[in-house]
């Protein structure tokens, strides 16, 4: 009911972009047509694209149209995994040290096992001192659409899992790109950032909800960080995690739900395709293919995505259960948390991004990982999603059996 009044002011379109389904089918068209382009007779036109570079100079954004799609789109992308971060810490999944148990763990558990295979398999390679975070992430879009079709037969409680799971993860996965891709730190610029934000929280905190002030405060905050050397998405993240989640008295909705409603139709319709369509574009060819299966680079990006993250999710989570308060989710056996677990390693949208951060002066080395990337988190869906199709039939067996 409250996603369907939220919903009327912008329409049908909006609704089915909302749709995890719809919005994972549109992420995969711009990335189908970003592979096609890019392995066909008119690649030199795609990479021209790529290289465009537009903007101002003298506010030091001359970026390329990739650079605008990486820290311009994706910027909006993170703003609204901020709202939702911030709702799950305040009123959701992650709201109490209990609930938040297990998905924190299994989200850590993870990140650190993938990085650790990583390191392994690619062992001393150029470009793994920073590769290594490529497959530390999960994909929220993807990951929830391939649970939405192949685990309808599950209990609710596989997608309140996976969710805490991959909010918990995109929070590390925002720490990592903190910490690992920003250098050079301008203090005088991140204190006017600072001021900025804060201005935002004190505007917030004052019930103000015209958009004319919050557009321009929020695109100076994000010009701000930019320029003092920090990932610009990180802006996005930090006004998400200061916007107000509790409705006040006789507000039917708090602000951090109306904007999560209004702009997740734009993050998924238009923000992460474009930047998919700036990222995913590789030269698919016999070639190419040898390159990323032998490559260390991709090899270890491909293992950690594969082995990694199921091992680690599955493995965090059976030994949270075991030695902590936390529980396992109702209705849920080990064989259907292990479904889940595979899920982890649908990477995609922030892999690339990573990818792109860490390799960025390692063409063909880049363009393998991206396609490792690409091969990984499709044999990751069609392995999760056999999984959880086989887990539903059970559970579906099960029903049947009760009600006989």
């Amino acid at each position: 009911m409250i996603a369907r009044r939220l919903t009327a002011p912008v329409g049908e379109l909006a609704r089915y972009l909302r749709t995890e389904t719809v919005g994972g089918v549109v992420l995969l068209a711009a990335a189908a047509v970003a592979l096609l382009w890019a392995s066909s007779p008119w690649s030199d036109a795609y990479r021209a694209m790529r290289a465009t570079v537009v903007g101002p100079a003298a506010l030091h954004l001359d970026l390329t149209l990739t650079q605008w799609a990486t820290d311009g789109l994706l910027a909006i992308f993170f703003f609204v995994v901020g709202l939702e971060l911030k709702r799950e810490l305040v009123v959701g999944e992650l709201s109490s040290v209990r609930q938040a148990l297990l998905p924190v763990a299994a989200a850590l558990g993870g990140m650190v096992v993938p990085a650790g295979i990583a390191l392994v398999v690619g062992g001393g390679a150029p470009g793994m001192e920073t590769a290594w975070a490529i497959p530390v992430a999960t994909d929220i879009a993807f990951a929830l659409g391939v649970l939405a079709l192949a685990g309808s037969a599950l209990p609710v409680t596989a997608r309140v899992f996976l969710l805490g799971l991959a909010v918990a993860d995109d929070l590390g996965a925002i720490a990592v790109i903190a910490f690992v891709f920003s250098s050079g730190f301008d203090l005088v610029t991140l204190g006017v950032a600072a001021l900025l934000a804060a201005l935002y929280w004190w505007l917030q905190r004052r019930r103000v909800r015209a958009w004319w002030i919050y557009v321009p405060l929020g695109t100076a905050t994000w010009i701000a960080v930019h320029d003092a050397g920090i990932h610009a998405t990180i802006a996005g993240v930090l006004l998400g995690l200061l916007t107000r989640v509790r409705p006040d008295d006789g507000e039917e909705h708090a602000p951090a739900v109306r904007l999560e409603h209004r702009l997740q139709p734009w993050s998924a319709g238009l923000c992460v395709p474009v930047f998919a369509l700036f990222a995913a574009g590789v030269p698919v060819g016999p070639s190419a293919l040898r390159e990323v299966f032998t490559d260390p680079v991709s090899l270890a990006v491909i293992a950690a995505l594969l082995v990694g993250k199921v091992v680690g999710i599955f493995g965090a989570s059976w030994l949270a259960i075991r030695v902590t308060p936390a529980c396992r989710p109702r209705g849920l056996g080990w064989r259907d948390m292990a479904a889940v677990s595979m899920l982890g390693g649908v990477g995609f949208t922030v892999s690339l991004l990573i990818a792109e951060l860490s390799l960025s002066d390692r063409g063909p080395v880049l363009d393998a990982a991206k396609a490792a990337v690409l091969i990984a988190s499709a044999a990751a869906s069609l392995l999760g999603a056999a999984m959880l199709v086989r887990r539903g039939r059970v559970h579906a067996a099960r029903a049947d059996t009760t009600e006989g």
